[in-house]
């Protein structure tokens, strides 16, 4: 029987966390599965939780769909191998939605499955297999997984191995992951572009900045959930939808969130004179536009009790993709002098400086330098090593 309205009922509801997510959008061509590969087939893909618990459940997304998606049935398991396909099979939980194995995501829509008790521990890999009929008119998933996924004709939701399966480093339909934490804990988004996925990065290895941010919290009971879209710009869209357009799906509705890292705008810097110079009264709108762009972004985290971290954007003066020019250099100092100013953000990380020469601080320097725009990896190290954890200790 239902608890009198104005009572406590006997059980507290279960707080949940994220422990793993990633940013959804509509893949192009190139990043996208072909229909036939969906077709009566199984799709395992491997993710890390950055934060353990004794129940999960996980989010499913059909966000750039414009028509009903059904999955014909999806389970759940501790991965056997963080390469491969195999799980261990001690660990396997079917997932069911509303208790049904088969759900269908309206379209746009995200869609919930039920908790399921699953004892795991923080870098726990996990394997989540969803059974497909036919492909999504519009397929919803995130390219820049650096994790190999499975596909494989019928139904092997439920198997040990797939051999045979093809490959793909990408994701698809899976949004996030969410654990009951056994004590009080609380989620980092790292929202950004390119550097926040974590470009260079080899597959099944975690080596982004934020990987080495997990493993700096160790026992502070916090994830790390990383946002990042390569490409992506504050204002326009890219590969992705533009920064305020996601902020919603991507950071606002992330469960249990207590910090933002917000690393946005080298993206709209250079495409403004990627092609052609620009005149001086539209980098003054770039830059007042950005800035603009951040404070809503920290208005609307701080509406939630979110604490939100600023992050200089880094040199890249080093860039023949962009070949910035001394007028998108003063670009870049304008806005970091917004970042770095009191007052702005709750709290300030200067990868600008961490990880700029000092010969030549418009450049990256060559130690941590990958193409003059993106950090190596001994980079994005740098960049977590640089992160003061005194900024995620409770207000």
């Amino acid at each position: 029987m239902a608890a009198p309205m104005g009572t406590a009922s006997a059980e507290a509801p279960s707080r949940w966390v994220g422990a793993w997510a990633s940013a959804q959008l509509a893949p192009d061509a190139k990043n996208s599965l072909s229909p036939e590969d969906y077709r009566d087939a199984t799709l395992r893909q491997v993710i890390r939780l950055s934060l353990g618990g004794d129940k999960v459940r996980v989010r499913l997304s059909n966000a750039f769909g414009a028509r009903p998606l059904t999955i014909k049935g999806a389970r759940i398991a501790v991965s056997a191998a963080l390469d491969s396909p195999r799980i261990d099979p001690a660990t396997d939980r079917a997932l069911t939605f509303s208790g049904r194995s088969e759900v269908t995501i309206p379209a746009g829509a995200d869609y919930w499955s039920d908790p399921v008790s699953l004892k795991v521990a923080p870098l726990t890999d996990l394997a989540i297999s969803l059974r497909y009929s036919e492909a999504p008119d519009v397929q919803t998933g995130h390219p820049g997984s650096r994790a190999t996924s499975y596909i494989l004709a019928g139904d092997h939701a439920a198997d040990v191995d797939l051999p045979g399966a093809k490959t793909a480093d990408r994701w698809f339909q899976i949004a996030s992951v969410e654990v009951v934490a056994s004590k009080p804990a609380g989620a980092i988004v790292a929202f950004g572009d390119s550097i926040t996925d974590g470009y260079g990065v080899q597959p099944n290895t975690n080596q982004r900045w934020t990987d080495a941010l997990i493993a700096r919290l160790k026992g502070k009971n916090l994830s790390v959930l990383n946002l990042g879209i390569g490409g992506n710009r504050v204002l326009l869209d890219g590969l992705g939808p533009n920064a305020l357009a996601r902020f919603e799906r991507d950071v606002l509705s992330q469960s249990g969130v207590t910090h933002l890292i917000l690393l946005e705008g080298v993206n709209d810097l250079g495409v403004l004179t990627r092609d052609a110079p620009a005149t001086p009264e539209a980098h003054k709108a770039l830059v007042d536009q950005v800035i603009a762009a951040y404070r809503q972004m920290i208005d609307r985290a701080h509406a939630r009790g979110i604490k939100v971290i600023g992050a200089t954007i880094l040199p890249y003066s080093g860039s023949a993709y962009y070949h910035p020019g001394p007028e998108s250099e003063a670009d870049r100092q304008a806005i970091n002098a917004f970042i770095c100013a009191p007052g702005n953000f709750d709290g300030v990380i200067d990868w600008d400086k961490a990880l700029r020469d000092p010969a030549r601080p418009t450049h990256l320097l060559a130690a941590y330098d990958n193409d003059g725009l993106h950090p190596n990896l001994a980079g994005y190290k740098a960049m977590a090593d640089a992160i003061p954890l005194s900024l995620f200790e409770a207000r």
